[in-house]
């Protein structure tokens, strides 16, 4: 388990208000968290000093807070420091209120069952690292994770229900009742030595590189730094870079004329509020041509690249699997929010820390004005990947990106290997247009093939929802198996 480092910060709500102490969680191997601009405040992981009001920075490029003010809404709340009248903008994400479930390091807020046990299993936690989430089923009630170990299942996840009661207080086991999920966090530990110390949680994710660029994101090409190029693609080239100096950053260069940069901007308004764990998030934009798209970046580079070349070639099947899941997962978002990726492939997914998997360049497709692609059975179009209505008649639907699922699924399988090998692209669509389906790959279990045939039905309705391919997979290998333990197993 990890501290967080507390900082104590208020809301004050007009005059006569109590103030509402808060607490700065940071949860990281750094000791603090650097302000990227001008108005923001750098957050460092120190201590309350003493029991008085104030927290002590550590360092000159910290502010000392005293209980003092926090306003505003959404994504960034301005503090400021009393002793020294200067204010600044912090992350919201980044304080709780003091003594509140959410200010402690267990509390992971609004997690799934899976990623639960992908951040427990993740990391070599010992047996007893455990984690507490939102029930994904029952409003104000909460779940318990723990990492456990046997001789059979080596190491896995148990999840319990931590069910509510009308009086407000909190069980697993309705003989052992508590006032708090702190006091039933605390019992657990020194009566079954199981929880041992809370899993380590990463960084909040910003939406935003600083609270300048929330809304206006359109930032100067001159604030970038190119440092490594990471690779090349047919309309550009992707590199790690600098924002700022300060903060490392994913740069998506384009060639000129690959689409117009009022286009761009336009799907780039929707793209910023697409927000989702399991999608690549938009930080900024440079509009004027060479066009940049900076974006969170993620330090295992591409699937494709990660499979073929990278630590993806020594994968098992429950990994792979894990990771067709979150693909799904990111999708079933988009698909909620009646969006289309329309290039749904190996090459658009990145790979982070503990195999996470994110989509990228979901929607840009559509812009690319490039005549080798927009012919749909150009050199340049990715036919192999799509759809048979989607290539012929352009009908791009959420049902076209299943079928692109379907064939990611393959790509998984087989390490990279490019879908129907030995044929070109005008042999694929004749050939599919005809009926002609991918066989089971060699290692492919006879289920996880049938998931890809139901992905490629002729008929787009017949096609599965992503929310069920996420379902499937999520549940691939534990279907057999109750999803939570009964109370009296802790």
């Amino acid at each position: 388990g990890r501290r967080p480092g507390l900082m104590t910060v208020s809301t004050e709500w007009g005059t006569g208000g109590r103030p509402s102490l808060m607490t700065v969680c940071l949860y990281r191997e750094e000791d603090w968290w650097e302000a990227q601009s001008d108005d923001c405040l750098s957050l460092q992981r120190g201590g309350l000093v003493g029991e008085g009001d104030w927290w002590e920075a550590q360092s000159d490029d910290c502010l000392s807070l005293q209980r003092g003010g926090l306003v505003g809404e959404g994504d960034w709340w301005e503090a400021r420091s009393l002793n020294t009248g200067i204010s600044g903008y912090i992350p919201s994400n980044y304080v709780a209120p003091v003594d509140s479930i959410q200010a402690e390091e267990w509390y992971f807020g609004k997690m799934g069952r899976k990623d639960a046990e992908r951040q427990l299993l993740g990391q070599g936690n010992p047996r007893g690292t455990f984690l507490i989430r939102e029930s994904e089923t029952t409003i104000g009630a909460y779940s318990l994770s723990i990492c456990d170990w046997d001789d059979g299942k080596g190491d896995h996840v148990k999840h319990y229900k931590i069910r509510k009661l009308d009086s407000g207080g909190y069980y697993i086991t309705t003989r052992t009742q508590f006032d708090s999920v702190q006091q039933l966090v605390e019992h657990y530990k020194g009566l079954c030595c199981r929880l041992i110390g809370s899993c380590r949680r990463g960084m909040p994710k910003l939406a935003d590189l600083s609270v300048k660029t929330k809304d206006v994101w359109e930032i100067p090409r001159e604030s970038l730094q190119l440092i490594k190029k990471l690779g090349n693609g047919q309309f550009g080239e992707v590199w790690m870079g600098m924002w700022n100096g300060a903060t490392k950053v994913a740069v998506k260069t384009l060639k000129p004329g690959t689409m117009s940069p009022e286009a761009f901007l336009e799907e780039a308004q929707i793209m910023k509020r697409l927000r989702h764990d399991k999608l690549v998030q938009l930080y900024a934009v440079v509009s004027e041509e060479p066009i940049y798209i900076i974006t969170e970046f993620m330090s295992l580079g591409s699937l494709l690249d990660f499979l073929k070349d990278g630590e993806g070639g020594n994968l098992k099947l429950p990994q792979l699997v894990d990771m067709a899941a979150q693909i799904a997962a990111g999708m079933a978002y988009i698909e909620r929010m009646n969006y289309i990726h329309r290039d749904l492939r190996a090459a658009n997914i990145l790979v982070g820390e503990n195999l996470v998997c994110k989509i990228a360049d979901f929607g840009l497709a559509r812009l690319i004005e490039d005549n080798e692609y927009t012919a749909r059975q150009g050199a340049k179009f990715p036919i192999k990947w799509t759809a048979p209505e989607a290539a012929l008649y352009g009908r791009f639907t959420i049902k076209s990106d299943v079928w692109s699922f379907g064939i990611l699924l393959t790509e998984l399988i087989t390490k990279g290997r490019v879908p129907y090998p030995g044929m070109n692209n005008r042999e694929v669509l004749e050939q599919v247009e005809r009926g002609y389906r991918m066989p089971c790959a060699v290692g492919c279990p006879a289920s996880l093939h049938e998931l890809m045939v139901q992905c490629w039905r002729r008929e787009a309705d017949e096609r599965h929802t992503f929310e069920y391919l996420q379902g499937f997979l999520e549940d691939y290998f534990t279907a057999t198996e109750p999803q939570y333990q009964p109370g009296e197993n802790l």
